[in-house]
């Protein structure tokens, strides 16, 4: 039961709420960085803190809330969460690149939300920039923008040199209007977690957006995994708020845990009514299994905040594990700290840290205690660390190399293991130490080694095509005149996955 009966279900425009898309290094964090530097005063931006996941501008008079997905990370499970409580999406792709996987990942998710896009053409002042040859490329995967006769705006723009920001903006409120966005002031406050971490000061910390209704202080608020009284509210700068209406980001403190992120929350009668609409976790071990020959990698994994547990859980789960299993003991949102280092040791676990911090001692302790740390602020880089540890734990792989053949003319001397026999290099070129099979009718009949080489009775170190040389072999099977040696070398490589 919510806690206040709805006594209007009057609509009332409310402010679009954006989320920027599109593929690592297309400039998506310095475009959210140039639209906070033209739109919030030096003065009010003195008042941000710490980045809460969103913010919130005004243009023209009317207010945007711009959904701020990390930095880099652009991976599919940030984009997802954010699409799922925007109005519009900003697609963002650099002038000079165009269209790349990350792009194309981005426009599935859009398309799959069913919001409106609009395409930022960034990096403008670019030598190389070709928005034509970029709009071409979005038309091939399925997005024609309107200059091509279709429905999707386009602008350029220049995060460096500011220039274009002005009617990205335009175009948003143009949209939104198009849009006809409206919610409900009188209704019970509703709305989506975007963010969540436990402060080790403040407790747990939750950063929501607000669908219908205005939340107030001392409002109980519930969610499928926790429920709370509103203690503090906060504005993206960090300033105390006595109420947060439709679509504003605000920070919210009172919650009994963590939130999980992208989870539906409202506002309840009491706390009492609050907590009989939480769920219940089911208490249960979670089966490990690894088939025979499969080598396993365990992790300990550290985050900075909750929201990003998701995201970089399910990228490991993307990982090939044909060859290595990877294992996660244990996940926690905080700094990697000593209980780490004695979980990591005892169980030969790699500690996997994303954005957070390693004090010295840490680092000393885990160098001391043959613990490997590695930390990592992208996801991409994390991908990456995480796929040389995994390939590590495989043993090399022996990789054949050929270098070339010889036909066998004479059989000089034959004893136990070893025969000295005289041919012509017909192949490539060898040296001694390489290793050889014997080749009797176009079948292997037998593998061996080249202890020396010698051409004119005079020991050589290598031989080449058109030489007749001798050979000292050593081996079990006997070669014969006629016989064709293949010989090729062994060579160790790091095993991929």
């Amino acid at each position: 039961m919510v806690l206040k009966k709805e006594n209007s279900k009057k609509q009332v425009p409310r402010p679009p709420v954006v989320v920027v898309l599109g593929h690592i290094d297309h400039g998506k964090s310095s475009l959210l960085e140039t639209i906070k530097d033209l739109k919030i005063t030096e003065k009010e931006s003195g008042g941000i803190t710490q980045h809460i996941g969103a913010y919130e501008i005004e243009h023209e008079g009317e207010k945007i809330t711009f959904i701020d997905t990390p930095g880099h990370e652009a991976f599919s499970a940030m984009r997802s969460r954010g699409a799922k409580v925007a109005d519009i999406a900003i697609l963002v792709v650099a002038a000079d690149e165009g269209v790349k996987p990350q792009t194309k990942e981005a426009i599935s998710h859009i398309k799959k939300t069913g919001i409106p896009m609009i395409v930022a053409i960034n990096k403008m002042d670019k030598p190389a920039a070709d928005s034509k040859r970029v709009k071409k490329g979005l038309a091939q995967n399925d997005v024609l923008v309107e200059e091509l006769q279709g429905e999707v705006p386009a602008v350029e723009v220049s995060a460096k040199t500011k220039t274009g920001i002005e009617d990205l903006l335009k175009l948003i409120l143009l949209v939104a209007e198009m849009e006809d966005l409206k919610g409900a002031p009188l209704k019970p406050a509703q709305g989506t977690i975007i963010e969540a971490y436990l402060d080790t000061i403040r407790g747990p910390t939750s950063t929501l957006i607000l669908e219908n209704g205005i939340l107030r202080i001392g409002d109980i608020v519930g969610t499928p995994s926790t429920f709370g009284k509103i203690k503090r509210l906060e504005n993206f700068q960090g300033i105390s708020l006595k109420e947060a209406y439709l679509s504003m980001p605000v920070v919210v403190l009172g919650f009994k845990d963590v939130p999980g992120i992208g989870e539906k929350f409202k506002v309840y009668y009491n706390l009492g009514a609050a907590e009989t609409h939480v769920r219940k976790p089911e208490k249960r071990e979670k089966a490990f299994f690894a088939e025979p020959g499969k080598k396993v990698l365990n992790l300990i994994l550290k985050t900075d905040v909750l929201g990003s547990i998701e995201p970089v859980e399910q990228v490991l789960n993307s990982l090939s594990q044909e060859k290595v299993v990877l294992r996660v003991l244990k996940t926690r949102v905080g700094d990697v700290n000593l209980s780490d280092i004695k979980l990591a040791q005892s169980s030969k676990a790699l500690i996997l840290g994303f954005r957070v911090k390693i004090n010295n001692q840490i680092w000393n302790l885990g160098k001391k205690q043959g613990v490997k740390i590695l930390n990592f602020d992208l996801i991409y880089d994390l991908v990456e660390g995480v796929r040389k540890a995994m390939e590590r734990v495989l043993e090399p792989e022996t990789v054949r190399v050929g270098l070339g053949s010889v036909e066998v003319l004479v059989i000089f001397k034959s004893e136990k293991k070893r025969q000295v026999v005289g041919g012509k290099v017909s192949e490539g070129e060898f040296q001694k130490g390489a290793r050889l099979e014997i080749l009797r009718k176009k079948e292997i009949i037998g593998k061996g080694k080249i202890i020396s080489l010698q051409r004119n009775k005079r020991d050589i170190r290598e031989a080449k095509k058109g030489d007749e040389i001798g050979i000292l072999y050593e081996g079990e099977a006997k070669i014969e005149e006629g016989d064709i040696l293949q010989i090729y070398r062994e060579e160790k490589k790091a095993a991929k996955l």
